[in-house]
């Protein structure tokens, strides 16, 4: 670094942005060799699935979960050494409490039985207690259809889910007891406002290809552990030059080079780079491109987002036996125990996840409070006589690009027509709804075209993840 500005040699990288696609593709590329600089504008890594401190409780901004086909992202948790602290249940068993019907008879589980697909589920929705046996059988038929749609259809993208699945003998009932308590977690939107392509992927890969996949894993430690501490470590070991509070202002070409060599600005520093991985949100991304990067850059601007309301509370008591359960007849979607995690030693901290949060993201905490702990004490009876000694709320209002309709024409791919510029990000179109295991794709698709275009060979290990696929 000279007078502000470093200089790099040949095979050279920038990466700008430290969420988990910035993360995979600085880590990708310096597995090949190139000298990455990673730029994050935040004072920690990992984007929108962090950790923050409240009093002596480590907290995570939301709870996120991943399922054994999400093979790019157990690659990146295997990348940072983090595996065994967010490990996946043995079989997918996720119990489903309807406050609707009394107490002793609210219980049904989705789980699956060590047989061939479809077959692995058969059981489980022969007896799932919240659907009639009408519409249990009208819920086989309709995922036999789904199993059956050719996800490189393109017409499935312009056609919303909830159309489908009605025109397929779903009912209302059957829409939220089954198709929505998946689909909403999952694709941060209700059946009706969702693409038909992109939830078909979600259930064809997750429920219908292979018996385990939609086995659930989530991070017994906080995710700072894994997303800032454990991932810093494995970039600093790679040889990556990891810069935090270091938001870029611009990027532009070198004209002094014949092939167009890149200068990325940062206060007070200027640096010169072979390419660039843009590993940031669609409008931050908008606003960095230079000009004739892509042939609709506008289109990025109409890629919407979608919220998600964490609500946390803590009870002086335990009032929850399972690590985690789901809710119907209820404003709860689904419920965590995270009193291990957050290091609480007495009573119990649970988190609430709720997606498609469009009309309480900016609902008032005592607004909020009121409603979530009287709809708590109806779903969790030990929750009535247990003190509250924490409440409070975390947002995250542009929390996932918003699934809708249509969306895919405008989710652009990895390369750019700037050579040697790249975008990363789970907005990209990886052909996954906004998950970390869409933004660990990107970060690999970004990583392995501009290693093409750079000629160094692709690291073996990255191969996995496609062949896992």
């Amino acid at each position: 670094m000279t007078d502000g500005t470093w200089s790099g040699s040949a095979r050279d990288a920038v990466v700008v942005g430290g969420g988990l696609a910035g993360i995979t593709a600085a880590l990708a590329l310096a597995d090949a060799g190139v000298r990455v600089t990673l730029l994050e504008g935040r004072p920690r890594l990992g984007g929108l699935a962090f950790s923050f401190q409240r009093g002596e409780l480590t907290v995570d901004n939301g709870q996120h979960v991943y399922l054994r086909c999400c093979t790019a992202y157990r690659w990146f948790l295997d990348r940072i050494d983090g595996a065994a602290l967010a490990p996946l249940q043995d079989r997918l068993d996720v119990p489903v409490l309807d406050v609707t019907k009394p107490e002793g008879r609210r219980l049904g589980r989705l789980r699956r039985d060590a047989l061939p697909v479809p077959l692995h589920l058969g059981r489980s929705l022969a007896t799932y207690p919240h659907l009639s046996l009408a519409e249990r059988a009208k819920v086989g038929r309709a995922a036999l259809a789904l199993k059956g749609l050719d996800l490189a259809d393109p017409t499935l993208d312009v056609q919303d889910f909830g159309s489908w699945l009605t025109a397929h003998g779903q009912s209302a009932r059957a829409v939220e007891a089954l198709w929505d308590l998946v689909g909403v977690a999952t694709l941060n939107a209700v059946a009706g406002d969702a693409s038909l392509g992109l939830a078909a992927m979600v259930f064809k890969t997750g429920l219908l290809s292979d018996p385990g996949a939609a086995d659930i894993g989530w991070a017994r430690v906080p995710l700072g552990e894994l997303h800032d501490r454990l991932a810093r470590k494995a970039l600093d070991s790679a040889g990556v030059r990891t810069e935090l509070r270091s938001r870029v202002t611009s990027i532009s070409r070198n004209s002094q080079y014949e092939n167009g060599r890149w200068i990325v600005q940062v206060p007070g520093e200027t640096i010169e780079t072979d390419a660039v991985v843009l590993a940031v949100p669609q409008r931050e991304t908008y606003d960095l491109l230079p000009d004739g990067a892509l042939d609709a850059p506008d289109q990025l601007l109409q890629i919407g987002t979608a919220p998600i309301l964490n609500v946390h509370v803590v009870y002086d008591r335990k009032v929850l036996a399972r690590p985690f359960l789901t809710a119907l007849g209820t404003p709860v979607q689904w419920v965590f125990d995270r009193t291990e995690a957050s290091g609480l030693e007495e009573g119990q901290y649970l988190a609430l996840s709720q997606s498609a949060a469009q009309d309480e993201i900016d609902a008032p905490v005592a607004e909020l409070r009121e409603r979530y702990l009287l709809e708590l004490e109806r779903l969790l009876p030990r929750t009535r006589g247990a003190e509250v000694r924490d409440f409070f709320v975390t947002r995250e209002r542009t929390a996932t690009f918003a699934p809708a309709p249509g969306v895919g024409r405008l989710r652009p791919g990895a390369r750019t027509k700037a050579p040697g510029l790249y975008l990363a990000g789970a907005w990209t179109a990886t052909g996954w709804p906004a998950t970390m295991e869409s933004a660990v794709r990107s970060g690999i698709g970004a990583a392995d075209a501009a290693l093409s275009a750079l000629g160094r060979p692709r690291p073996r290990h990255l191969f996995d993840v496609e062949e896992a696929a």
